[in-house]
């Protein structure tokens, strides 16, 4: 069994939570909206859309290095 080290984000969150902490959205509806347009990286799970904040860190480590 592998153990989540603490600096280590979860491996998914709610879309609201992500769009506030990765991005500033504060609005749910706009979260949603980031979601849809791609700009934060989902997964669905039993009809729940989750966000997956391991992989919307490396794209902003990405796009920040690129810059």
């Amino acid at each position: 069994m592998t153990t989540q080290l603490e600096n280590d984000p979860p491996w998914t969150m709610s879309v609201p939570e992500a769009a506030r902490k990765y991005f500033g959205i504060q609005s749910k509806s706009a979260a949603y909206a980031a979601a849809r347009s791609g700009l934060i990286a989902t997964i669905r799970n039993n009809g729940k859309i989750l966000a997956l904040p391991r992989v919307i860190e490396a794209q902003l480590s990405r796009n920040s290095n690129a810059a």
